[in-house]
């Protein structure tokens, strides 16, 4: 005879089983294949060492680390070490601006200029006044005109206030909203996220994103504690075909020396704490009872932008996934994430709430993206989904534009 279940405690058992069910959605004995995948991508020197992470619900179901954090120290790769997570910074930056649109304080299309009057003042490469005024949707998806800046000695040693005034005195390349062309947009919206909510920069990410969702290791100017856990950066040097140390611009001499804040490219963190922000997103802006966003926010901010009625596979500070255009070879239509200048990546499957992070520190080492496709390429095979590969790769945006 079946026990009879009281009917208070039936919600409850459901959302139990509901749960079991989703965290053995992903095939274990198919993840597993992830950790020997990585050691053959270190073997093959595409890189020195990797941390891993997938997440399914709102709850980790892969973790790891393998290899090295420093070659001549010994030192083996953790799963807490810290990265520059450069580009994917913007996705970050993306969701801070949308805290406040979902507030009402700013609007996605309205003209920009309303925030940072300077925007009002822009002019093509021929003098001329644009024909549109610039969004904030625009500066987000790089569809604004902002011109990708000549690099200076100056640069990460001025304020983001001083920096914005630099890039938006410069001629835009094209017409707002007629073409796309990577660049410094973001870094734009910051600054007008900070005369907005009368915050530091980092002091609003800290407050409304980092300190909700337990994302403490997320920082732009790591101390000593954090600087001991940054993983090295890794080329392959030409002549000896040997992985060397590479040059990072974001890791200073030593904490006391700080780097700009960066909206488009700036912040370190961990595999945990992007697995955490991902998931967030994934889960339609809460995550373990904490709001951050709307469901209709992050519907808008993931949705690609059309310029001269051409799709585009960028969002506002997100990559997409389309029929047309993939961005990340390995995940479905319909998926979006960002990757870094130094080969890290995070991807979610919005329909199937998986995360992906893949973490690691190339500059210049052949075949860094390959590492990275196999993981997502076994993580979809666990969850029994077919990756087609006759869709057009979307080319990597320059290492130069973190």
């Amino acid at each position: 005879m079946i026990p009879r279940i009281h009917p208070l405690f039936s919600p409850l058992l459901a959302a139990w089983l509901l749960s079991t069910l989703y965290a053995e959605a992903l095939d274990p004995a198919k993840l597993s294949e992830i950790r020997p995948a990585m050691e053959k991508a270190i073997a093959s020197k595409q890189a020195a060492g990797i941390v891993t992470l997938v997440m399914e619900q709102g709850r980790v179901v892969h973790h790891e680390a393998v290899g090295m954090a420093d070659i001549r120290k010994k030192l083996p790769m953790e799963k807490d070490a810290l990265f520059w997570i450069a580009s994917m910074t913007k996705s970050v930056n993306a969701a801070a601006i949308m805290v406040l649109v979902d507030e009402g304080k700013l609007s996605l299309d309205a003209p920009a200029s309303q925030w940072l009057p300077e925007l009002g003042k822009v002019k093509l490469a021929n003098g001329h006044p644009p024909a549109k005024p610039i969004t904030l949707r625009m500066l987000l998806s790089h569809t604004a005109g902002i011109a990708f800046p000549p690099r200076k000695a100056t640069d990460g040693a001025v304020s983001l206030k001083s920096y914005v005034s630099t890039l938006v005195r410069a001629p835009l390349a094209f017409e707002p909203g007629s073409n796309y062309e990577y660049g410094f947009g973001p870094t734009v919206s910051g600054r007008i996220l900070e005369l907005v909510s009368g915050m530091k920069y980092e002091e609003f990410l800290q407050k409304r994103l980092f300190a909700p969702l337990g994302m403490k290791d997320t920082q732009f100017n790591p101390d000593d504690a954090h600087r001991a856990r940054i993983a090295r950066t890794y080329k392959l040097d030409e002549d000896t075909k040997e992985l060397t140390p590479g040059y990072n611009p974001f890791v200073t001499s030593d904490s006391s020396v700080t780097h700009m804040v960066e909206p488009s490219g700036g912040l370190f963190s961990t595999a945990s704490d992007m697995g955490r922000f991902y998931a967030m997103i994934a889960n339609g802006g809460s995550l373990e009872g904490v709001h951050i966003l709307s469901e209709a926010a992050i519907k808008d901010m993931t949705s690609p932008v059309k310029t001269d009625g051409k799709m585009q596979p960028y969002a506002s500070g997100w990559q997409v996934n389309s029929l047309s255009q993939k961005a990340c070879s390995m995940m479905p239509v319909g998926s979006f994430g960002h990757g870094g200048a130094f080969a890290t990546n995070g991807w979610i499957d919005p329909e199937r709430k998986i995360v992906t992070v893949f973490m690691v520190q190339n500059v210049l080492v052949p075949d860094s993206g390959k590492p990275k496709d196999a993981f997502q390429h076994i993580v979809m095979e666990s969850a029994g989904v077919s990756i087609p590969a006759a869709l057009p790769k979307v080319p990597a945006a320059p290492k130069t534009a973190q």
